[in-house]
Order: C-alpha cells, then sequence, then structure tokens
C-alpha cells in the first residue's frame, strides 16, 4: 500500500486552490459530480471506454472534463495526469471492485478517507474481527459447510452489488450452488427486514454527536430491491420453486427510500460510534461515508452483517437530501457532504487528515 507520507508529499505540490474531485463514472458519480459543483470543485470522470452519453442529459452533474482509459487495470497510467490536475479520488463500491482492492490500495493519488480500511473491509473474516471487537451483534458464523442444518447466506467477497449470494438449508444445497474458485463465509440467516444506514464521520467537525475525535452523522437510509428475490414468490410457495428448480437471486437493480422509529435512533448512533471507535483502534479510523448493512428484527434489534466503508449507491436518490440529512443541513447529500468536508480540510490546513 502506498504510504501516507508518499501521499502527503503529492498534496504538499497541489494547488490548493484548484481542488478537482475524480472518480470512476459508475455507482454514485453523478452524486459525486453534483455534490462537487455545488461546492464549487471541479470534476473529473475517469470513463471505461468512452463517456457515457447519459451524462448529457444530467448537465448538474456532468463532470468538467473526462479522462478514458480501456479497461480499470489502466487505471495507474493515468496518476501523473490526475496528480497534475490537483485531482482527489473519490472511491466507491464500483471503482474499488472492478479494480481491485490491491491495485486501488498502490494508487499514488490522493484519495478520500483512509486506504487502510480497504485490508478490513474486503476481508470477511478481518471485517467480522472489526465489528464484533466493536461490539456489534452479527448474524452467526457457520465455519464448515457441513454443519448447515438451517437457513444460511452464503456470500462471496467484495462489492459484487449483490451478485453470488445464494440462501442454503442443507449441505447438499450449499454444493450445488458454490463456486469452488470464489472465497466465501457463510451467516445464518436472520429473518427480518433489511434497512441500509448511511452515515458519515468527520474527524475534523467538533460540533454534533461528538466522537472520542470528531463526530458522527447519520445521512440516510434505504433498503435494495433485488432481482429477482422481490418479485420470485408471486410464482408459488418456497416449497414449488424448489421443486421447479427456481432460486431466488440477489442482484442489486435499484433501492428506496426508508425512516425509521424514531425510539431506534439512539440504538443506530450507537452502532455507528462503536464501529468507528474501533475503526479508530485497529487502524487509525475510517473517514467519511461508510454503510452499515443490517436487519432490524420483530423484537427491535439491529444485526449488522456488513459493513461498507465508502460511499454506497443507496445514497443515490439522497441528491437533494434526505429525512436525516436536511435536519443537518438542507439539500444535503452524501456527495456534498464529501466536498464539504474537503474544502474544511483545505480551509483548516489539515488535508492530510482525511486523504490517503
Amino acid at each position: 500500500m502506498i504510504s501516507k507520507q508518499q501521499i502527503s508529499e503529492i498534496i504538499s505540490k497541489y494547488d490548493q486552490e484548484n481542488l478537482a474531485i475524480a472518480t470512476v463514472c459508475s455507482h454514485s458519480s453523478l452524486q459525486i459530480f453534483d455534490g462537487a459543483r455545488k461546492e464549487g470543485l471541479k470534476t473529473i470522470g475517469i470513463c471505461v471506454g468512452q463517456p457515457p452519453r447519459f451524462y448529457d442529459a444530467f448537465p448538474k452533474a456532468k463532470p468538467d472534463e473526462y479522462i478514458v482509459v480501456e479497461s480499470y487495470s489502466d487505471i495507474p497510467k493515468i496518476t501523473q495526469e490526475l496528480v497534475e490536475k490537483n485531482a482527489i479520488i473519490i472511491p466507491h463500491g464500483s471503482f474499488v471492485e472492478y479494480m481491485g482492492a490491491k491495485n486501488f490500495a498502490e494508487l499514488p493519488v490522493p484519495t478520500f478517507g483512509n486506504r487502510e480500511v480497504l485490508e478490513w473491509e474486503s476481508d470477511r473474516e478481518k471485517e467480522r474481527e472489526w465489528l464484533e471487537g466493536a461490539g456489534i451483534h452479527m448474524p452467526g458464523n457457520v465455519p464448515d459447510p457441513k454443519d448447515i442444518n438451517s437457513p444460511v447466506m452464503v456470500k462471496y467477497y467484495g462489492a459484487k452489488g449483490g451478485r453470488g449470494f445464494f440462501i442454503a438449508k442443507t449441505y447438499e444445497e450449499f454444493l450445488e450452488n458454490i463456486d469452488p474458485n470464489e472465497k466465501f463465509t457463510i451467516q445464518e440467516f436472520i429473518l427480518g427486514t433489511r434497512y441500509y444506514l448511511h452515515y458519515f464521520y468527520s474527524p475534523l467537525e467538533n460540533e454534533g454527536y461528538k466522537l472520542s475525535e470528531g463526530t458522527l452523522e447519520m445521512l440516510s437510509m434505504d433498503r435494495r430491491v433485488e432481482s429477482n428475490a422481490d418479485e420470485i414468490f408471486r410464482l408459488g410457495s418456497p416449497r414449488e420453486l424448489e421443486e421447479a428448480g427456481i432460486h431466488p437471486t440477489y442482484v442489486v437493480t435499484g433501492n428506496v427510500p426508508l425512516v425509521a422509529r424514531e425510539s431506534l435512533l439512539p440504538l443506530i448512533f450507537s452502532l455507528g460510534e462503536k464501529v468507528v471507535e474501533e475503526s479508530i483502534k485497529l487502524f487509525g479510523g475510517m473517514v467519511g461515508p461508510f454503510c452499515l448493512e443490517t436487519v432490524f428484527t420483530d423484537k427491535l434489534e439491529i444485526k449488522v452483517f456488513e459493513i461498507s466503508a465508502r460511499i454506497v449507491a443507496g445514497t443515490n436518490f439522497y441528491i437533494s437530501g434526505s429525512p436525516y440529512a436536511d435536519l443537518v443541513e438542507s439539500d444535503l447529500s452524501t456527495g456534498k457532504r464529501i466536498a464539504k468536508e474537503i474544502k474544511l480540510a483545505k480551509d483548516m490546513g489539515q488535508l492530510d487528515k482525511i486523504l490517503s
């Protein structure tokens, strides 16, 4: 992984009055570019192939300029060009997944957030160590697939947009569906409603929901629309579907907004707080947006089954704010919040604190 000292040296040569926000044209880039423009920052879209035409339909979110590469593996070839443009990379799920966590970690361009989190987030075992070390309730782990005796969720490593997840109730079902070439983890299946909780941690702010250092914000919530899991049971009962050889899949096709019972907010903030404080102990703390992927049970318990330590696509419909973000600041999206943090760090002379 590129060192913090190397990144600091690059930042020291930047024209900080002309910073630019750069990300890959995918995932949550519309919101990232829109938020940067609202805060007066230049924007650079990194395109694989050619600039997507749909940006022409959204002029407020269209990047100021594009840099075109043939594939994600070619992104390291444009690092000098990005540095010359005073670029700060904003990571998102597609960017990191398709480029590869190891390659992304070595990218010699200042990046928003702490890259140390990649090691803890992309490895399911280390992720569990982090979350359980924070005192978070997670679904039980099943180390040996031969021990499957009730419904479990089998997950492959990395951010794949829900692709490849499957439910198994027996060892035989596990063998029928598993890809032996993929690294996986097995969790007990928790019955409840899925809530994706979108937080923002600032190590710079000193007003708000205070932590040992900085503050925590809770900007929005959503749940995912998954194909074909959300519609499949219109075709019959689970047994009938199974007999017909039809199995649910969990590929994310969209998101819908949610608001939680207000009485759950203390617990929701407590979860975010514990995760941030443990990250500070383990690797110096994550910075900026993160998402806890949870299940709310009918006993009003919250089980956390995964963390995404960057902006996630579930924030996309909150470009003009959410029922929660609007109580922080009107018209506040996660993309805009990222841009505001970068500007605050620049004004405080502390870009080193939020970039790596």
